[in-house]
């Protein structure tokens, strides 16, 4: 029987905004309210990076013994347990706990949802028409994130607990969507003949990689690096936000107008790459971000809320075109292990990252502590350019 594809598309479409409605996004808050430390908090983020990495290649061989439909499952089965702990959570331990369980469910959930709804292509013979699919999916997916923080706004200074709430009623939502769904009869895309790969496997790769291709590997640190600090101000923004006692409104109005922001910086980023250099691209995104961090010790709020759109911004802007560039220069065979090392290395520099800024935050300031990590930056960028001039031509 083949399966129904409007019904699957559909359903998917159903699953993608259940899935990444952002009604928690706001976490950073919401752990203050409970509590934590920030540099607790951090540790909390580290450990989902842990985690995320641990689980990677295990999920992904679950992903191959077992249907689309229970590896997706299993993922909100992990979200709804993660949501739930934080609810009733009151210590540490438990937090963290609760961020190895949303680790599990982020692994267990990407890429799944992308191959059961290609695959129901491949039966009905629709292939074509899956660029417009995975389109639709990305709009829904920014939709969903954005307008569950907006709404978290709201709550954040009256019964903020019931994000938490809503987080676990959308996530039996997205549960019921995925047994809506039909598994498709074609044998999965992600078999493959050869051994799946070990966690060994991809270190061996990745250090034999970035060992022997220079111009690779600084586009990688760089991004990195860069990406870290963006998501760490992203997210240590909301300490300020919540010391400085914005409202619900103030917070809702200022995640939108950075939504809006990401939009029209993706949207601009065909223009500026080809306009651009790439060693001239990255040397201005480097001063830009090392301007953005520098001026914030002014400790001025209206300032940090432009530079706080600012960051994100530059945020939007580095992640399509590197991504591009990584296309670009690796070659097809190697290109999900090489683009997998770009994910790692981000994962561990906000395990370094993410604590660190805490620790700055917590026994000084928000300007303080990015303004420190600005001049560090600086420092550091000066030296590489003294010592090589021609790291990317």
């Amino acid at each position: 029987m083949k399966t129904n594809y409007p019904t699957n598309i559909n359903t998917g479409y159903a699953y993608t905004f259940f899935s990444f409605f952002g009604i928690t996004g706001l976490w950073v808050i919401y752990l203050q309210m409970q509590g934590l430390s920030l540099v607790e908090i951090g540790l909390c983020e580290s450990i989902f990076h842990v985690a995320s990495f641990l689980f990677e290649v295990p999920t992904g061989v679950l992903a191959d013994r077992f249907s689309y439909k229970s590896v997706l499952i299993g993922g909100r089965i992990a979200s709804i347990l993660s949501a739930v702990i934080m609810l009733t959570s009151h210590t540490f331990l438990m937090f963290a706990f609760s961020f190895v369980l949303s680790a599990l469910s982020y692994n267990l959930q990407s890429g799944t949802i992308d191959a059961l709804m290609y695959d129901s292509l491949i039966e009905t013979r629709q292939t074509k028409a899956y660029p417009k699919i995975i389109s639709t999916v990305n709009v829904l997916y920014e939709f969903g994130d954005t307008a569950g923080v907006v709404i978290a706004g709201f709550f954040v200074h009256w019964h903020f607990e019931l994000t938490y709430v809503i987080s676990i009623l959308i996530g039996f939502f997205a549960l019921i969507s995925i047994l809506m769904m039909k598994e498709p009869n074609v044998t999965p895309s992600k078999v493959s003949a050869q051994a799946p790969e070990t966690i060994g496997s991809i270190l061996k790769t990745s250090y034999r990689v970035l060992r022997t291709n220079r111009v690779l590997r600084n586009l990688m640190f760089f991004q990195a690096v860069f990406a870290g600090i963006c998501t760490s101000y992203y997210f240590y923004f909301q300490s300020l936000m919540e010391k400085a006692h914005f409202s619900g409104w103030m917070i809702s109005l200022l995640m939108v107008t950075s939504a809006v922001v990401n939009i029209v910086g993706i949207h601009f980023t065909p223009i500026i790459q080809k306009r651009f250099p790439k060693a001239v691209l990255v040397n201005s995104l480097s001063w830009c971000l090392i301007a953005l961090l520098l001026v914030s010790w002014l400790d001025w709020i209206p300032m940090l809320m432009m530079l706080f759109l600012a960051s994100q911004l530059l945020s939007s802007l580095v992640e399509p075109i590197f991504s591009s560039y990584y296309n670009e220069m690796i070659d097809s065979k190697q290109r999900a292990t090489l683009l997998s090392i770009a994910s790692v290395l981000f994962s561990f520099a906000m395990i370094g990252l993410f604590p660190l800024v805490g620790w700055l935050i917590e026994h000084h300031n928000f300007s303080f502590a990015f303004g420190t990590i600005g001049g560090i930056i600086l420092i550091l960028y000066i030296t590489t350019r003294i010592k090589s001039r021609t790291v990317l031509k």
